[in-house]
């Protein structure tokens, strides 16, 4: 998911900054295209009062009070003008005139600059020039949101004027418009690009966290675990590429199973075969008595314990194939313990050992195959009696909460050092303390097994001064 990650990034990157690009180039053209427009409605009123003037210049003189009454009566008006979303109520647009000279005849907002010289103001000189004049002045030089837009007009012949008359307007009437202008676009554009970028991550998301799962999925069965098939959702494509892993692992694990198998069991049987055939070969010869008998019993001691180890291969290759139990039912696994104990009963009183037993009297519920569980509790409990002096105790201990965990405690030898990362290996096994021969080194991968089936887990802890205590723990049902 690393490379995923660093794509997605890569990707968001890259809309993100499109996406900025496009916005900051919006943005930066709203303000000047916003001041165009009004720029250009100024024109035109500049002109129109100018042909006022021009109007009053050919009845006489121009006449400053009724210019004033006029802007009087215009700036007491009530009104409310919707303009799309921005509300206007009160006239923003002042004028002022000048003679030829640049002095100011008349100003509609400011009657003290009556006299001054506005003749090296912008607007009014390059129209007395016969230029289009216009300038834009702040009326605080540190704010920049005090800034005035000027407009002029000449009054009577352009090329030779009687005046100017500017129209001017403060930038701060459509600062209003300007700035919902740029909320809007980056509204607009920021719902578009995370709209985007979502669309993105969620197209990754359900193409590549699916192939996540299933690469942790093999990286499970490869350090030999037994993982169910990962939920992928409803994609087709790698819901079929999930059937053609689980196919492709049942098929090698099949055969690789089949040939270990052939193999071990080869190599395991050819020692009691051997010795079968060997105490078989000397019952021909004339012998005492006694060493028959010997060679006799050593045949029917090998016999079973061929008997034994193909037992328990069955057993275990019946586990090893799944992957998960077929089906599961609600199991009293207390009452599993006591079948065992009852099967292993006969054994104990042979080996001189006593069973120390402390059930629960309620049941002890699990989820799981009763089969099963009692092939690991046997094989648990059978070699906690084999590994026992005779006079000892094997305890056997059950409780059941939010996990259900069975204990088997011997006082036997133990289990050495060396032996102790291998316990739960196929064909490791110790030699036993009554019989003085090794076991099958099958029971206790069989309890593995069994136990990781049920999504539990079993371990072997040393026991003070001396022997072993097994810990089989499996989730109690309703439990997670």
């Amino acid at each position: 998911m690393r490379l995923t990650r660093i794509t997605l990034l890569i990707i968001a990157l890259i809309i993100g900054s499109g996406f900025y690009l496009l916005v900051r180039r919006q943005l930066d053209e709203v303000e000047p295209q916003t001041f165009q427009a009004t720029e250009e409605s100024m024109v035109d009123t500049a002109h129109l009062l100018a042909s006022f003037v021009e109007a009053d210049l050919d009845g006489g003189e121009f006449d400053p009070e009724r210019f004033a009454k006029a802007f009087d009566i215009s700036e007491s008006r009530e009104f409310r003008a919707r303009i799309y979303s921005h509300l206007k109520t009160t006239v923003g647009v002042g004028a002022y005139v000048t003679d030829r000279q640049g002095i100011v005849l008349f100003d509609s907002k400011y009657p003290e600059r009556v006299g001054q010289d506005f003749s090296a103001m912008r607007d009014v000189h390059l129209t007395l020039q016969g230029h289009y004049g216009a300038r834009s002045s702040r009326s605080e030089e540190g704010d920049p949101a005090s800034s005035v837009l000027h407009i002029a007009a000449p009054v009577g012949d352009p090329e030779n004027p009687w005046g100017v008359l500017t129209v001017y307007k403060p930038q701060s009437d459509v600062l209003p418009i300007v700035r919902r202008r740029r909320s809007e676009i980056w509204w607009g554009t920021g719902l578009i690009g995370g709209g985007i970028l979502f669309l993105v991550g969620a197209v990754f998301i359900w193409q590549y966290r699916p192939i996540s799962r299933l690469t942790d999925y093999a990286r499970a069965i490869e350090q030999g675990k037994r993982p169910p098939s990962p939920p992928l959702g409803a994609g087709r494509e790698v819901n079929t590429l999930a059937r053609a892993l689980e196919s492709m692992r049942e098929a090698l694990e099949g055969r690789k199973y089949a040939e270990r198998y052939v193999q071990t069991l080869t190599h395991e049987m050819k020692s009691p075969l051997a010795a079968i055939r060997g105490a078989a070969e000397l019952l021909d010869e004339n012998m005492p008595a006694a060493d028959r008998s010997r060679f006799l019993n050593n045949i029917r001691a090998e016999s079973a314990r061929a008997d034994r180890l193909l037992n328990r291969l069955l057993e275990l290759s019946a586990l090893e194939g799944r992957s998960q139990l077929d089906s599961t039912d609600t199991v009293d696994f207390s009452d599993v313990v006591r079948r065992a104990i009852d099967q292993g009963r006969p054994l104990a009183e042979l080996a001189g050992v006593t069973l120390s037993i402390d059930l629960p009297e309620e049941p002890v519920e699990v989820l799981g195959d009763a089969f099963i569980l009692r092939a690991a509790v046997t094989n648990l409990l059978e070699n906690a009696i084999d590994f026992s002096p005779s006079g000892e105790t094997v305890s056997i201990r059950l409780s059941g909460s939010d996990e259900t965990v069975l204990t088997i405690e011997d006082h036997g030898p133990g289990i050495p050092d060396y032996a102790r990362e291998k316990i739960f290996e196929r064909f490791f096994s110790l030699r036993h303390l009554k019989a003085g021969r090794k076991g099958t080194g099958l029971g206790l991968t069989l309890v593995k097994e069994a136990a990781e089936l049920h999504g539990g887990r079993i371990a072997l802890d040393p026991v003070d001064p001396n022997g072993t205590r097994a810990v089989l723990t499996l989730p109690s049902a309703g439990k997670p």
